[in-house]
C-alpha cells in the first residue's frame, strides 16, 4: 500500500445555527492550522449561502487567508459550486491562489448542495449537474490552454475570454470534482483525467457507491483517452474517535443530534442522511451504516481498511468531515489521536520506529546476558583470589 493521505472536508457543519458565527469561523482557522502542526496533509473548505450552518461565503477567501497562517498542508475548495460563477473568473482567481500558496492550492468543484443557494440566484436545481458538466468544459478550455474562448449560456456570456496568467503549477493545480450518488461528477473526472471526492460514498448498502464511481470514472478515461488514477481519488466520511468508545460516544451528544437535524431537514443530501430520531439511534447509524466512526483508533484504521479493500484497489485520500459533534478540547483531542495512532498505519511512518525498538530490545537481552556472565565470572575470580590470600 503506497502513503495515504489524511486531511479534512470542513463544509463546515456548524450546527445549530445561532451560535456566535465569528467564534465558529476562528475555531476553523485554527483546526486547519492544528492540522498543519500535527503533519495532515489537506483541507478542504465548502462554499455555501444559505441556511446558516454551513457558513464560509467563498472558499476562496477563507484559504486565502488560512495560507499565510499555515506552512505545510494543502488547501482547497470543497467544493465550489461553479453554476454559481462565470469559469473566467474562477480560472482567475484558481490561478491567482496557486501563485500565492506556491502550489498548495486545489481547485475543487461541485454543483452546488443546497436548493437554497440556487434559488436565491434563479437556479433551477435540476439544472445544476448539466451546468456543472458544461462549465467544466468551459474552465478546462480557460486553465489549460492560451486560445480564446467564447461560449454563451443562460448564467454568462464569455466572448474571446482568456486568462492573463498560466498556473503557478505545471502545467496546472490539481482540480477534483465531488461526487455523492450521481454519476455526474465521475463522468467529468474521467473525462478530463481530474480527481474524484466521492462524498458519504462510505455507506453500505444495496448501492455500492464506491465502485459505482470508479466503474463510471474508469470508463470514461478510457473513452477520452485520460488516466484514471486511483491516488487522486478521495473518500470522505464523518469520524470522532477517543481513548475509549464509550468516551467517545458520551463527547458525541453535545452536538450530533444538531447535525443529524440539519442534514435530515436541510440539507439536500437524500443517499447521505441520517436516520433515527433518538441519541442512540443516531449513534448507531454512523457505525452500523458504514457511513463512518464514533469509537476508538482502532475502530477508525478497521473502517479505513475495510473502505480500501471495498474500494476495489484502492484510493489516494481519506478525509475527515468536519463538524460540531463535541466540544473544542475533544474536536482536537480527535485530531492528536487520528495523527498519532491512525496515520501511521496507513503511512507506515511508525515501521522503522518498531523495528528500531524490537532490535534494541534483542541486542538488550544478548548484551545483558553476557554482562552477567562476565559479572559472574569477575566475581567468581575475585573470590578466588580472596580466598588465596586467605581473606
Amino acid at each position: 500500500m503506497s502513503r495515504m493521505r489524511f486531511g479534512i472536508f470542513m463544509a463546515p457543519f456548524h450546527a445549530p445555527p445561532g451560535r456566535n458565527p465569528t467564534v465558529a469561523l476562528q475555531r476553523d482557522v485554527e483546526t486547519i492550522q492544528q492540522l498543519d502542526r500535527l503533519g495532515y496533509d489537506e483541507a478542504w473548505v465548502g462554499e455555501h449561502h444559505s441556511c446558516g450552518s454551513e457558513i464560509i461565503a467563498s472558499p476562496e477567501i477563507f484559504i486565502a487567508h488560512v495560507a499565510s497562517r499555515t506552512e505545510h498542508i494543502k488547501l482547497g475548495t470543497g467544493v465550489l459550486s461553479l453554476p454559481y460563477h462565470n469559469p473566467l473568473w474562477v480560472a482567475d482567481r484558481a490561478i491567482l491562489l496557486d501563485h500565492l500558496t506556491r502550489g498548495r492550492f486545489i481547485l475543487g468543484l461541485g454543483p452546488g448542495a443546497l436548493p437554497t443557494d440556487a434559488a436565491m440566484i434563479g437556479i433551477d436545481p435540476s439544472e445544476q449537474r448539466p451546468a456543472l458538466e458544461e462549465d467544466v468544459d468551459v474552465l478546462m478550455q480557460l486553465l489549460l490552454t492560451d486560445e480564446p474562448v467564447t461560449h454563451k449560456t443562460a448564467r454568462y456570456n464569455l466572448v474571446n475570454a482568456r486568462c492573463q496568467l498560466r498556473p503557478f503549477t505545471d502545467p496546472c493545480f490539481e482540480i477534483g470534482v465531488a461526487a455523492i450518488a450521481s454519476p455526474s461528477g465521475p463522468r467529468i473526472v474521467g473525462k478530463h483525467g481530474l480527481s474524484l471526492l466521492s462524498v458519504g460514498a462510505t455507506m453500505t448498502g444495496d448501492l455500492d457507491l464506491l465502485a459505482m464511481h470508479w466503474d463510471v470514472v474508469e470508463e470514461k478515461a478510457a473513452e477520452h483517452g485520460q488516466k484514471a488514477d486511483r491516488g487522486r481519488w478521495r473518500l470522505v466520511g464523518p469520524m470522532h474517535i477517543a481513548e475509549t468508545k464509550e468516551q467517545a460516544m458520551k463527547e458525541v451528544e453535545y452536538g450530533i443530534e444538531a447535525w443529524c437535524d440539519y442534514l435530515q431537514h436541510t440539507a439536500a443530501a437524500p443517499h447521505f442522511r441520517p436516520t433515527g430520531d433518538t441519541l442512540r439511534e443516531r449513534v448507531n447509524w454512523v457505525n452500523d451504516s458504514g457511513t463512518g466512526v464514533i469509537g476508538t483508533p482502532e475502530d477508525a484504521i478497521r473502517k479505513i481498511d475495510e473502505l480500501y479493500k471495498q474500494s476495489g484497489g484502492g484510493f489516494g485520500a481519506y478525509l475527515m468531515m468536519a463538524h460540531d459533534w463535541v466540544r473544542p478540547d475533544a474536536m482536537a483531542r480527535h485530531y492528536e489521536l487520528f495523527a498519532e495512532q491512525v496515520m501511521p498505519a496507513f503511512q507506515g511512518s511508525g515501521e522503522r520506529t518498531l523495528a528500531a525498538a524490537q532490535y534494541a530490545q534483542s541486542r538488550w537481552q544478548e548484551l545483558d546476558a553476557k554482562q552477567a556472565d562476565a559479572l559472574a565470572a569477575w566475581t567468581d575470580k575475585h573470590a578466588k583470589e580472596r580466598a588465596a590470600k586467605g581473606g
